[in-house]
């Protein structure tokens, strides 16, 4: 689809897995130390600083992403036509 996404972008005060700038989408891929309570947390506090400034936040685990790229890959297309349907 062209999307264009960024690995590795600064978005605020944090450095996101991967961002499409065009329709402020940021896809994160987290890896077994985000299922503990403290990561839990810190990574809502992300999530919730990103969405506030204007940003999507998709998470996977890695576990999904190795096993169902797939899936992985057409939750993140329907999100997109989802996000073009509401700009329309």
């Amino acid at each position: 689809m062209g999307l264009g996404f960024r690995r590795q972008q600064p978005v605020g005060r944090y450095i996101v897995d991967f961002a499409c700038p065009v329709y402020h989408l940021i896809v994160e891929l987290d890896g077994t130390q985000h299922a503990d309570e403290r990561n839990l947390k810190l990574d809502a506090e992300r999530t919730q600083y990103l969405e506030s400034r204007g940003w999507a936040v998709l998470r996977f685990w890695n576990d999904d992403v190795l096993r169902d790229l797939e899936g992985v890959c057409a939750h993140i297309i329907a999100t997109v036509r989802q996000m073009q349907e509401l700009a329309k």
